[in-house]
């Protein structure tokens, strides 16, 4: 018989208590393996029915206005999020950090915030752990400490725990958006200025190379499967990614996902070898979601071989360091390249740099789009063709600034013009931008 106190108000120990008793009776009467064979809907009517049986017990002793609550959170322990639901029902988080079983964190529209969301003890977080690595086929143990996974809703899982979690079991999930931000939404919440969108739609349809730069949740993978809204229909576009997230809408596009060894270590398929196959596709242009490694050289070489209008991101403090970052994934790809030589590559391949940032605000800005013309005197010759200037910070924590026209004029205008997509001279004359109004694409 369980003891527990009449009194069961929301969020009390008593509550947690009893749930944590019920899912380890829960656990222990289901057969897990029969999944499969009952069908998922049949296989949760019968979850649904037994937790609605454990709860309704006089000898559970729990109060007829808790049972329904009680019902949906042990479902949620066995099938969904767990304590993490009512997090990852919420649009607005975008992240969501778990640091021991009491400390829970998200990013909630650009900022991050502590919730009252708590797991019974660290062995309840290790289970909760262990049942979402193992639904996506992986294994979190003593042995195997670390793990990246994805979940079955598309977010990304990264998770360590004991030995070398110190304070218990840490997890983070990136949240699969299903939700894009269009460009015309971006112009209108101030993250770049009308003419910088329409800079970048036309050299998306004029087929530049670009290379979007920009820290972890800047935003670099929303501006990507915005750019790629621009593609014409009649391309044939294939992406690669370690974790799919682009949401491309054309009718020929190839999706491709590498593949994490098993638990034998075998069975991995890497981004290098991805690209490497790409290229028997017959691609129109190809997109990498991101570059982090040897698969870099590989992507160029691409791009210097007629997959004009390719696209990528790269983890970056700036476009300086994005373009450094290059060189050295492609030292990483084991072809031993001279500096010089590696920057001429690098330079003949991408044209357009666009470097993104998160601001202390939560604010996201595209900080500068600039243009890539070559090498002189062994350095790179990058020219700022729209900038965002800060001018301080006001009291509620937004970021004062605004967008500026450079004066700049990209020399690829008289490439895009020669293909069709001309673009008035005026747009780059030197100015400040208004920004934060309605806007709306071109569809010329």
């Amino acid at each position: 018989m369980l003891a527990i106190a009449e009194k069961t108000n929301d969020g009390s120990a008593q509550f947690q208590q009893l749930k944590t008793q019920l899912h380890r009776q829960m656990v222990d009467a289901i057969d897990m393996s029969k999944a499969g064979e009952l069908g998922e809907t049949e296989f949760r009517r019968q979850l649904e029915a037994l937790a609605t049986h454990l709860c309704n017990r006089p000898e559970t002793r729990l109060p007829e206005r808790d049972r329904s609550r009680m019902i949906s959170e042990l479902m949620d322990e066995i099938y969904g999020f767990g304590p993490l639901q009512k997090l990852m029902d919420d649009p607005a988080v975008s992240d969501v950090l778990v640091n021991g079983h009491d400390s829970v964190f998200v990013e909630r529209n650009g900022l991050l915030e502590r919730t009252d969301v708590r797991f019974a003890d660290n062995a309840h977080l290790l289970h909760f752990i262990q049942r979402l690595v193992g639904q996506a086929g992986r294994r979190i143990d003593e042995v195997s400490p670390m793990v990246d996974a994805k979940l079955a809703d598309g977010s990304r899982l990264h998770a360590v725990i004991p030995p070398l979690a110190l304070r218990g079991p840490t997890l983070s999930i990136r949240r699969f958006k299903t939700q894009i931000v269009r460009i015309e939404d971006m112009v209108k919440m101030g993250t770049l200025a009308p003419e910088m969108a329409d800079f970048l739609v036309q050299v998306v349809r004029a087929r530049m190379n670009i290379l979007l730069s920009g820290g972890t949740g800047a935003g670099k993978t929303t501006m990507l499967n915005n750019l790629s809204r621009f593609i014409p229909a009649s391309e044939r576009v294939v992406t690669i990614e370690e974790t799919a997230e682009l949401q491309l809408q054309q009718a020929d596009v190839v999706g491709l996902e590498t593949r994490l060894p098993n638990v034998e270590g075998k069975g991995l398929v890497t981004p290098r070898d991805l690209l490497r196959n790409t290229l028997r596709m017959r691609p129109d242009r190809i997109i990498v979601g991101e570059a982090r490694g040897g698969e870099v050289l590989d992507m160029l070489q691409a791009m210097n071989t007629g997959h004009d209008g390719s696209m990528s991101t790269v983890h970056a403090n700036d476009t300086a360091d994005a373009l450094h970052r290059l060189e050295l994934m492609i030292a990483l790809s084991g072809a031993e390249l001279p500096t010089s030589i590696a920057r001429q590559y690098i330079a003949s391949a991408i044209q357009i740099f666009v470097h993104i940032a998160r601001l202390s605000s939560g604010e996201r800005k595209v900080m500068r789009i600039s243009e890539l013309t070559g090498v002189t005197n062994g350095e790179f010759t990058l020219e700022d063709v729209f900038v965002f200037r800060m001018a301080g910070v006001e009291k509620s924590g937004k970021i004062l600034g605004s967008f500026y026209a450079t004066g700049y004029e990209p020399v690829c205008l008289r490439r895009m013009a020669s293909k069709g997509h001309e673009i008035d001279a005026r747009l780059f004359a030197p100015r400040e931008l208004k920004t934060g109004m309605e806007y709306e694409v071109d569809q010329k």
